[in-house]
């Protein structure tokens, strides 16, 4: 997996680190494989998982130079196999944590959302800036982000595609803690080592239920795809993305 880098820790820990660090962790064709193929394969032995950025990003998003130019059947075929990643990480029965130590958009912040939960560097920011180019998020976010920050709060971020900080994560219940960042990977660890010590199959269990507690998000997910889709045709959404690239502000004409 070039796009991860995967260390086994004492206790059960696994340790996964989005591995792009020259493009800001962006999210490529081939990290959504490989996404994919991590959440498909833990072992049962793994009691933690915890998820972090190499360099100084979680995750700037979808990689959208990548995707300038793609045609619509090449962006859906990718983002397929987005999709199946994102169904696994949430089946996955094993506790999955995240170690935010810098700035996580888009999709970086739909793999935040889509943990069990979240520390944060203070120096951390977030954002979803999808209606900046076109699109919707389409990787849980509009599922996710809702449960955590309430839906006022939700429709306030998705709608303006506004940065926020970490000091407004914590507040509106997007992150549970705020480290320095020196200090992120040191608390992240010690939460997970507590997690390790319990039970294995109840810890997994009352996961379960957890999740169970919360309205179906698979199908919930089913109905944002729906709009995702429907933005693919659009002649913003071209713009949008051909605009990111080109370093200028977009011209959207609602078409």
């Amino acid at each position: 997996m070039s796009t991860l880098e995967i260390e086994k820790k004492p206790g059960g820990i696994l340790l996964v680190s989005l591995n792009r660090p020259e493009s800001l962790n962006a999210i490529n064709s081939h990290m959504m494989r490989d996404l994919l193929d991590l959440w498909q394969n833990i072992e049962e032995k793994t009691r933690c998982i915890i998820l972090t950025g190499k360099g100084k990003a979680f995750s700037a998003g979808a990689d959208l130079k990548e995707r300038n130019g793609l045609s619509e059947k090449t962006w859906r075929a990718q983002h397929k196999i987005l999709q199946q990643a994102m169904k696994a990480m949430i089946s996955c029965p094993t506790p999955i944590i995240a170690a935010v130590n810098g700035p996580a958009f888009g999709g970086g912040l739909e793999l935040l959302l889509g943990s069990d939960f979240a520390y944060a560097s203070e120096t951390a920011t977030f954002g979803f800036p999808e209606v900046k180019l076109g699109i919707i998020p389409g990787a849980m976010g509009t599922q996710n982000l809702p449960r955590a920050a309430g839906i006022r709060r939700a429709k306030e971020i998705c709608f303006t595609g506004t940065t926020f900080s970490a000091e407004q994560a914590l507040e509106c219940g997007v992150i549970n803690k705020i480290c320095a960042p020196d200090e992120l990977m040191a608390a992240i660890f010690s939460v997970a080592e507590k997690i390790c010590t319990n039970a294995p199959i109840a810890v997994r269990n009352v996961k379960k239920a957890l999740n169970a507690s919360q309205p179906d998000i698979i199908a919930g997910y089913k109905k944002e795809l729906k709009y995702y889709n429907e933005l693919l045709s659009t002649k913003d959404r071209l713009e949008g993305v051909a605009a990111f690239n080109e370093k200028r502000k977009p011209e959207f004409t609602g078409k």
